[in-house]
């Protein structure tokens, strides 16, 4: 229900990971783990306090092994998030302080990954804060100074950014809203150089169309094609894998039936191989409706790579998935695993599953929202919302 959708996201996902959890650690009394040959190490332990708490999304990385990111809800001095920076030593440096002006009409609650351009600087969203406090698109620059390049009315425009942007070679960034615009299920918005918003879709969640597409990003093919997906709408209103063609018109790839036979609610951005095939994962339905990862190929034919059992090897995918060179897929899990606080994960090109992590809640955290990424020695990088020494979530690497 639309009532429901305007709760933050945040809090929805957190009662549901909670219930979720009372399942999970039932089947760890009765599920074997399997053996872990990876090496996970916590770079960085966020304490709740100035250095900020929860980081929700993926970091990124520049080409020197700086990691930067986001927190949501937890420390900076007006418990608004920060934008923070961690040096290849581990150091954690905060780049920004949101609410930091009357009204937090500069941003409030980041919870999307950020984006970097060739200079430095730094792009994302934040959930609430702006003029009408629902939302911001913002730029960080080197030098700290944030500018707002948009802020959401909660009219056309969309409300309450999530997903992360998107920035083309032109310099134009494209995001998406969970709400608002025409139907109220969300729009695929378009922020220029000159800090110009255009809607670029404004979703129905018709047969044709998605809706609400939460926690979504783009994938540009080399024709201009955006892809990405919407946990609502399609056939059976179960979410949709979807393309918006240079000139913006919106076609389903493919719309998610649920059940046993499918996956439903699908998040994260898509994963794209050299032959135009798309990877990524659902929330809930599959065998044990706890989420599955898919692959639709170039010709629009589905195929299903994994089934989430819960204890074994985790539950609700819900960040997408990465591919490495080679083809091997890689993904996390929002809660599960033996201790039920979620799992890191590899898929490989013939379709094998192999557990690289099972999160104890311990030094190396618990429950991701966040995707991942891969440095150029193969590394894994990601984040955990609670946990590590500190208590409000880590940054951390697995070596394979």
């Amino acid at each position: 229900m639309i009532t429901t959708l305007q709760q933050p996201i945040s809090t929805i996902r957190l009662a549901a990971a909670s219930a979720a959890l009372g399942f999970a650690g039932l089947l760890g009394l009765v599920a074997t783990q399997p053996a872990q040959a990876q090496t996970l190490k916590a770079l960085y332990s966020f304490t709740g306090a100035a250095d900020g708490g929860d980081p929700f999304p993926a970091v990124i990385r520049d080409a020197a092994g700086n990691l930067y990111g986001t927190t949501d809800y937890a420390g900076g001095p007006s418990f608004a998030g920060v934008v923070f920076k961690i040096s290849k030593t581990g150091k954690e440096t905060v780049l920004y302080n949101f609410c930091s002006l009357s009204g937090c009409t500069d941003g409030q609650y980041p919870y999307a990954p950020l984006v970097r351009d060739a200079v430095g600087n730094l792009y994302g969203t934040t959930q609430y804060g702006g003029t009408s406090n629902l939302g911001v698109v913002f730029k960080l620059g080197k030098t700290g100074k944030e500018t707002v390049l948009h802020s959401f009315t909660g009219g056309a425009d969309g409300v309450y950014p999530y997903g992360g942007l998107f920035r083309d070679a032109a310099g134009n960034l494209y995001g998406t809203t969970e709400s608002g615009g025409t139907s109220n299920l969300g729009v695929v918005f378009k922020i220029s150089k000159t800090g110009k918003e255009t809607v670029v879709h404004s979703f129905t969640g018709a047969a044709n169309d998605g809706g609400v597409p939460l926690s979504s990003g783009f994938y540009m093919d080399a024709k201009g094609n955006l892809y990405s997906v919407a946990s609502q709408g399609g056939t059976s209103g179960e979410g949709v894998l979807y393309k918006l063609s240079p000139k913006r018109k919106l076609t389903v790839l493919h719309s998610f039936a649920a059940g046993t036979t499918d996956g439903c609610y699908p998040y994260g951005t898509p994963a794209v191989d050299a032959h135009g095939n798309m990877y990524g994962g659902t929330g809930g339905c599959g065998t044990s409706n706890l989420g599955v990862v898919w692959k639709v190929r170039k010709n629009g034919t589905e195929a299903i790579l994994h089934n989430f059992a819960g204890a074994s090897d985790g539950q609700s995918p819900l960040a997408g998935v990465i591919l490495d060179a080679a083809g091997n897929i890689y993904g996390t899990t929002n809660s599960g695993g033996a201790s039920g606080f979620g799992t890191a994960f590899e898929v490989n090109k013939n379709g094998k599953f192999t557990l690289l992590h099972t999160f104890t809640g311990g030094t190396d955290g618990k429950y991701l929202y966040g995707g991942l990424i891969l440095d150029p020695k193969g590394r894994i990088y990601g984040t955990t919302i609670n946990g590590g020494t500190g208590g409000y979530g880590t940054v951390w690497r697995i070596t394979k």
